[in-house]
């Protein structure tokens, strides 16, 4: 009783905090924005083939994401056809706009059936998959921080928190405070290692780490590093052919000393890549406000920032959706098949 009073308690929050999540943020976006301000530049002139140019791109992008998993499986023999694998992104991604982080179970139980491998083994991949894309995020964001330093140190200035946060980086004192606390904790783990909550999560970083080493030494690492680069080329290029659907982006792919709109798209994509690790429904919320707090870094107002990134985020649902329908067709019509073929063996072996 008391276990299953656990399991419910802990879908109620599962499910329940990502969608007070994004009720908040969004919340919080309008309470900036009105929607009728966002509206209004919605209807002025926009280029809407850019957004579906981008549309396009997200698919690219997830088929690139198969074909870099497949490397990863093959070098655990599990082999699984490239088109069962894009199908489990799509609708992966699908079912996160509905329940996040369940499309990620889903994903992995569908291989794993597909391929005939335990579902921990196809688990460990997706481990390497997530901890191969913080690392891309990590040099994408010490590159923005690199290229636009100052534009982000002049915005953070104007406002209180920003400031504060600004004294913590430049004051050394917090760094070694910082150091320190790594160091206390990784000594109270080889202190207390036999502790049960201490081998607990000595046992979960063992998994991430071994599931990242996997990716260091598989067969093809080589091809894993160049898809990863393909993959966040494809998320960037996305973001960035959008600018040229509305007047105030493509004026900042006119500009040479903003790299002709590459810095600020650079900056948005970071902030945009981090605050998709909040759980939300599909990111909204989050991405959007992070969208909108990069642009405003290059003169872009909160109103256009927030129709910018609410057309650009409609339009990569509307593409999930479509890609989620795709696949449900394509697994009912696989599973049809793989029924099919026992009977039709059993109709030449009596004939």
């Amino acid at each position: 009783m008391i276990a299953r009073a656990r399991h419910i308690i802990g879908k109620i929050f599962s499910i329940g905090i990502p969608v007070l999540l994004t009720v908040g943020l969004v919340w919080y976006m309008f309470s900036k924005v009105p929607f009728g301000t966002m509206m209004e530049i919605l209807r002025g002139p926009v280029c809407y083939w850019w957004i579906l140019l981008a549309m396009c791109l997200s698919v690219v992008s997830h088929v690139v994401r198969a074909m870099r998993w497949r490397l990863q499986l093959r070098s655990l023999d599990i082999e699984v056809p490239l088109m069962a694998l894009s199908c489990s992104i799509f609708g992966c991604y699908a079912l996160n706009l509905l329940f996040p982080r369940l499309g990620e179970v889903w994903r992995c139980t569908y291989v794993s059936r597909k391929g005939k491998a335990p579902f921990a083994t196809v688990l460990g991949s997706l481990v390497a998959d997530r901890a191969a894309d913080a690392v891309a995020v990590l040099v994408l964001f010490l590159l923005a921080l690199a290229v636009a330093f100052g534009s982000i140190e002049a915005f953070m200035d104007k406002y209180a928190v920003g400031r504060d946060i600004l004294g913590v980086l430049r004051n050394p004192v917090w760094w070694v405070v910082g150091i320190a606390s790594v160091g206390f904790v990784v000594g109270i783990a080889l202190l207390f290692k036999n502790n049960p909550l201490v081998r607990k999560g000595r046992h979960v970083a063992s998994q991430i780490w071994n599931g990242f080493a996997a990716v260091l030494t598989m067969p093809g690492r080589g091809k894993f590093i160049l898809l990863t680069i393909a993959l966040w080329g494809c998320y960037f290029i996305q973001l960035y052919v959008a600018f040229f659907a509305f007047g105030f982006t493509e004026r900042l792919c006119e500009e040479s000393s903003l790299a002709f709109g590459l810095i600020p798209c650079l900056v948005a994509f970071v902030l945009s890549s981090v605050g998709m690790a909040i759980p939300s429904n599909g990111g909204l919320g989050p991405w959007n406000l992070a969208v909108m707090f990069g642009l405003s870094l290059y003169g872009v107002t909160d109103s256009e920032g927030v129709a910018f990134s609410m057309l650009q985020w409609s339009g990569q649902t509307v593409m999930l959706v479509l890609l989620g329908i795709f696949t449900m067709i394509y697994i009912a019509r696989d599973s049809g098949r793989a029924s099919a073929k026992p009977v039709s063996e059993n109709a030449v072996s009596k004939s």
